[in-house]
């Protein structure tokens, strides 16, 4: 009877993250359409707040979100943003190019309706080269796109930017 529950584990171990892959196929898919928004970005902390609205057009499959817009402000400032993320098991890898232009490296995963993504920037910014990514889903309608850096004089965090978008 001992090789049962070694059957079952392995079973457990081979089966369960393509589970896992099936429910983030399914919140993924809920994040899929045409977004558009307003919200305030930071160039850097310490700075005045630009305001913002934006447009986003969302792609997702099985395993994968790809995010792609444009940010207005000032009335002069325009800039392209996108995002590509691709889940295995419970986490996520992707890439994020900003304003920059640069592609920045996204890793973390998703707790209830929010995937919380480290970011690791392709150029120092704010001193240093770490920040936090949050895309979260409100209600069926709604979504949160919000970043959140250090500061590193102070040692608090600081929202950088936070884009809230509606369907």
């Amino acid at each position: 009877m001992r090789s049962r529950p070694a059957l079952l584990s392995f079973i457990a171990l081979v089966f369960l993250p393509g589970l896992a892959s099936a429910a983030e196929g399914d919140f993924l898919k809920t994040l899929a359409g045409n977004w558009s928004g307003k919200g305030m970005v930071l160039t850097r902390i310490g700075a005045s707040p630009i305001n913002v609205t934006c447009d986003f057009a969302s792609t997702a499959g099985p395993a994968s979100l790809s995010m792609q817009g444009t940010c207005r402000g000032l009335l002069v400032i325009r800039r392209s943003i996108t995002a590509d993320l691709e889940a295995s098991g419970r986490g996520y890898s992707g890439t994020y190019i900003g304003p920059s232009g640069q592609p920045s490296v996204l890793s973390g995963s998703r707790r209830g309706n929010a995937i919380n993504l480290g970011v690791r920037w392709a150029r120092v910014i704010n001193g240093d080269r770490v920040a936090n990514m949050t895309i979260e889903k409100i209600g069926n309608d709604r979504l949160r796109l919000q970043t959140v850096d250090k500061d590193l004089s102070s040692g608090k965090s600081v929202v950088t930017s936070r884009i809230d978008l509606i369907r």
